[in-house]
């Protein structure tokens, strides 16, 4: 997917000035590429629409004008975009108890080898993770992942940790969603 250039962001004062008219169009964009599985697990598909909102919205809240800076923000979340057949996303392991994400996120180090994607004729995708997310004793709770999709969507996605395998069919909507983002990959 090409990436979100400099010229396509406002500054954050005019960004500020126009973001009740520029968030619901926004989030409705990211609703169908949030994907809940189990209220624990959280994956966001990311497009350059869900990018550069990401970008505006740091730009806002830390009053960036430097070009170093938009820069490095800019380079942050365009990793997160797949290339051609390959989507990416944020994997968010939400537990609200700091105590048991603790215990729960070194339990599950090894979720990178167990997350998948089902493709209509039935075969699983397996991302590729972040390794800088993975640490030696833990994981973190934000993970980064690329699924290789190539030019279909998933009909489901899952996580088949020993204690603690989860799934869930994706809309038709979802689906639509991501199948427009694998699209656009395609064109450039």
């Amino acid at each position: 997917m090409k990436p979100v250039a400099r010229e396509e962001l406002l500054d954050w004062m005019t960004y500020d000035e126009r973001r009740d008219q520029l968030r619901p169009p926004m989030l409705a964009i990211k609703a169908p590429r949030r994907i809940v599985v189990a209220d624990t697990f959280t994956f966001l598909f990311e497009n350059r629409d869900t990018v550069r909102y990401q970008v505006q919205e740091m730009m806002r809240t830390e009053k960036i004008v430097r070009e170093v800076d938009i820069a490095h923000e800019l380079t942050t979340y365009n990793e997160l975009l797949g290339g051609p057949g390959e989507l990416g996303c944020t994997l968010l392991v939400g537990i609200d108890d700091e105590a048991e994400r603790a215990v729960k996120l070194a339990r599950w180090i090894d979720l990178p080898h167990h997350v998948w994607a089902k493709l209509p004729d039935g075969s699983l995708v397996r991302p590729r993770f972040d390794p800088r997310q993975v640490g030696e004793h833990r994981l973190s709770s934000v993970q980064y992942l690329k699924f290789a999709f190539g030019d279909e969507a998933p009909i489901e996605l899952g996580i088949d940790l020993p204690d603690t395998p989860v799934q869930i069919a994706l809309t038709a909507e979802q689906r639509a969603a991501l199948t427009a983002d694998l699209a656009e990959g395609r064109a450039g």
